[in-house]
């Protein structure tokens, strides 16, 4: 159970990550915060970013062998990358219109999944 929790936790602080990074620039796109200077930009991103924390870090807790978890840091590092990137590419698609998928793109996953199958090899 406790590799699900970190999973779940680590998709939830992706989430959040992705919208405190990115997400300042749907909103500006939308015209809400077009006016705002740009350090209220980062304190807002920065409350996100806190939310993001909350999970990420009793993710990584939960799921650390050295903690009893079922993960070394390189497993949680890279299942954190692969989620990222799974996360990212669906907030990209969705909520900004003009980016696609590619070839080149579904390369890269595809690397991605052979890093996860490498790090996870005994």
């Amino acid at each position: 159970m406790q590799g699900i929790y970190t999973i779940l936790l680590l998709i939830v602080s992706n989430i959040f990550m992705t919208f405190a990074w990115y997400g300042h620039l749907k909103l500006q796109e939308m015209k809400v915060i077009s006016n705002w200077p740009l350090f209220a930009v980062i304190l807002f991103s920065w409350g996100i970013a806190l939310a993001e924390y909350s999970c990420q870090i009793p993710a990584n807790r939960i799921g650390f062998s050295g903690n009893g978890g079922p993960f070394s840091l390189m497993q949680l590092k890279v299942i954190q990358e692969v989620i990222t990137l799974i996360v990212f590419t669906i907030f990209t698609t969705l909520l900004f219109k003009g980016e696609a998928l590619h070839w080149n793109h579904l390369a890269a996953f595809i690397c991605l999944i052979l890093a996860v199958y490498f790090v996870f090899m005994k």
